[in-house]
């Protein structure tokens, strides 16, 4: 963003208090200005058609239209950044607010409180000044259906270091969400290794990405704990706030060592572990996402012999994390986002 240039942020909420608190936020932030507040999703689309912002900021529950169909038309009339603003206590907003970020949102931020401490504000601020440097991309779908389990590609067989492989191991940021519906939805319910996944996320919404990912996937999808063996035909999500290795009994240990990169949970722990557990045996995936998180670990299993594979820059909607495994010549395979699972499946054939 050019320096002498402000962020055009518009504001979707349909609660007076909370849209004027975040006005305060960002009309008190040098660097930003509001152009506009909606107070339901039809206002937010028609604002966003005809400001062009920066960035919008999307509520969920919204009478006349909620946060998801308003993101929806959005992506597809006037692609711009846009974050979803939910309270990650409320489980009926959980759903939608996943849905948004399938859709096309980049991000959730908690809904803050009006006496909120400063330091929350605050993030509130650099996730939007973050977000606002993203290059979205239209989404042409009438709807936002993922493909169907029997939709399928040509499947090839991948050169490949890996022997027998165990284990998968994916990591993702920013857009990562719904790509991992995308992924999750075409393994099938044989899939024959578990899965373990590093999903930077907003704390508090770690527990909802794992109930909203169960129900896109015939696999069991839960959140890590403290010395879980993961079995096959399972998907395993870090926690809030906790990196997650896997020791060499098999069973996964967290810890809340200092963030790596700024973030915490680490892709970086994850890999490192898998490198030094699994070896040969392992299939490490990097997504979509901010920064470099997750680069070095991958390098880690490349070296000992697992089948790496990084999402292509035309597909991610950051190339920023898989950008860096590459220029680091971590990755064997680079793929776009929809042969990410087909790969998967031909490098790990489920168990008849």
């Amino acid at each position: 963003m050019n320096k002498n240039k402000k962020i055009r942020i518009v504001i979707v909420e349909d609660s007076f208090s909370y849209r004027e608190l975040l006005a305060t936020i960002f009309q008190s932030t040098p660097d930003m200005e509001v152009v506009g507040k909606a107070r339901d999703g039809l206002e937010g689309i028609d604002l966003a058609v005809r400001l062009k912002p920066n960035i919008v900021t999307m509520d969920i529950h919204m009478p006349n239209m909620d946060g998801f169909e308003a993101t929806r038309q959005i992506m597809t009339k006037q692609p711009c950044p846009i974050i979803m603003i939910s309270a990650s206590f409320d489980p009926s907003q959980r759903h939608l607010t996943f849905e948004a970020l399938r859709a096309g949102a980049l991000s959730i931020i908690d809904k803050p409180t009006l006496f909120a401490p400063p330091q929350d504000l605050e993030k509130i601020v650099t996730q939007v000044r973050l977000m606002s440097e993203v290059k979205v991309i239209r989404r042409w779908n009438s709807s936002p259906t993922m493909p169907t389990k029997t939709d399928t590609l040509p499947i090839t067989a991948p050169s490949t270091q890996a022997n027998n492989p165990r284990i998968v191991a994916i990591a993702a940021s920013t857009g990562g969400p719904g790509l991992l519906a995308r992924i999750l939805t075409k393994l099938p319910a044989n899939f024959p290794v578990p899965v373990l996944i590093v999903q930077h996320i907003t704390p508090g919404f770690g527990v909802g990405l794992a109930e909203w990912l169960n129900q896109q996937t015939p696999l069991d999808v839960v959140v890590a704990t403290e010395g879980l063996y993961p079995k096959r035909r399972q998907v395993v999500i870090a926690p809030d706030d906790h990196h997650m290795e896997i020791n060499r009994q098999g069973k996964l240990t967290l810890h809340q060592s200092p963030p790596l990169y700024g973030v915490r949970p680490s892709a970086d722990y994850m890999f490192k572990s898998m490198a030094k557990i699994y070896g040969r045996r392992a299939i490490g995936v990097i997504l979509t996402g901010m920064g470099q998180d997750g680069a070095e670990g991958l390098l880690d299993m490349y070296k000992a012999g697992a089948h790496t594979i990084a999402q292509d820059k035309e597909s991610s909607v950051v190339f920023g994390m898989p950008a860096v495994a590459i220029e680091l010549g971590a990755v064997i395979q680079i793929l776009p986002d929809t042969q990410i699972a087909t790969t998967l499946n031909s490098l790990c054939p489920p168990i008849s």
